[in-house]
């Protein structure tokens, strides 16, 4: 015993003074040296980071695009081929496909809202026992923007709709200055191709300082209208329908955009599905009508393809018939199974297509 603690003491009084002697050690031997240069960040506490200067972050990111060329032209030519699509189809396509992706939006944002809830929310502000009025709010704020108003590259304050959290004043200024950094990396990766802008812009969301509890729904929302500046038809390009993958974060961009394109495949592919759908839905409607007289059934059926949700008043308008002939034909068309009503209500009732 007093000789091992002779050779413990002795060690510590003779430490190693040689390069060439610490050389001889094994990398397990070495645990009390600092890590390598590389790994520097990794080994630091918890803390604040000096951030990717703002170069490297835009290099990162056109080395990605090139790396996927061709995966991107491919979405790219889906999201032309949705693009056509609704530029020849009703204006009410765009509504319904805005509604879908709001309402799958919400669950990747954890507010759980179905397209039949929001869609009433929306036309009759009804809302059930379980919803939360500012995820409705929320929610609804996406279709509003998924069918229209201003661009956010142009004016992101606009866009959100959102004052300076700090002013109480009504009359505040927009809170122009807390994005400024997120958009001047947008403008200066203006050569990236808008699907590839979309997807840095979302996953550099948090250089808005926004900070919200909806800044994951707003960070989507933006970035799918990104995606679609370049549309005729498309106001959004849709990102969530099919799942949301292609949100995910983590990794590398390369690995980051491989997910984005993947996920815009998918969610492109769901939204000409239901397009389909619609107008096998409509044929199906056209031979079931075949039989009645006047102009009111075909009417009527041109208004529930294009439009998502219908009331009797809104088919009175759109159409031009009576409002006993509206009810009467719902009614036929309910009765065979051809629409739904999802109030479930005496008055104020909406109808789809089923």
């Amino acid at each position: 015993m007093k000789r091992q603690a002779s050779t413990v003491h002795d060690d510590f009084d003779n430490p190693l003074t040689s390069v060439e002697e610490a050389e001889e050690l094994s990398e397990d031997e070495l645990w009390f040296l600092p890590a390598p240069t590389e790994d520097e960040l990794d080994s630091l506490p918890p803390g604040l980071r000096v951030e990717p200067h703002e170069t490297a972050v835009l290099d990162d990111w056109r080395k990605a695009e090139a790396g996927h060329a061709a995966r991107l032209a491919r979405v790219a030519g889906r999201l032309g081929a949705l693009d056509e699509r609704l530029k020849r189809g009703p204006e009410g396509w765009r509504l319904r496909l805005a509604l879908i992706e709001a309402a799958d939006l919400s669950w990747f944002a954890g507010d759980r809202i179905s397209p039949d809830r929001l869609a009433l929310w929306i036309s009759l502000r009804l809302s059930g026992v379980q919803d939360s009025t500012t995820a409705l709010a929320r929610v609804g704020w996406a279709v509003r923007r998924l069918t229209g108003g201003p661009r956010p590259e142009i004016d992101l304050s606009a866009f959100l709709d959102r004052r300076d959290p700090e002013k109480l004043d009504d009359k505040a200024e927009p809170f122009a200055d807390r994005a400024c950094g997120w958009l001047e990396l947008m403008a200066q990766g203006a050569d990236l191709h808008p699907i590839t802008r979309a997807c840095m812009g979302f996953h550099l969301w948090s250089l808005a300082g926004l900070g919200q509890l909806g800044d994951r729904m707003e960070a989507a929302v933006t970035a799918a209208r990104i995606a679609a500046c370049e549309g005729k038809g498309a106001v959004f390009t849709p990102l969530a329908m099919g799942g949301a993958g292609g949100l995910r974060s983590g990794g590398p961009a390369s690995d980051r955009l491989a997910r984005w394109l993947d996920g815009m495949e998918t969610a492109c592919r769901t939204a000409m599905r239901h397009l389909d759908d619609i107008e096998a839905w409509s044929a199906r409607v056209e031979t079931e009508i075949a039989p009645l007289s006047g102009r009111t059934p075909s009417a009527l059926r041109a208004v529930l393809t294009e439009w998502p949700l219908v009331s009797a008043p809104m088919a009175e308008g759109l159409t031009g018939s009576s409002r006993a002939a509206i009810q009467r034909n719902l009614a036929w068309m309910e009765a065979r199974g051809l629409i739904r009503e999802i109030t479930g209500q005496g008055r104020y009732r909406l109808w789809r297509a089923s």
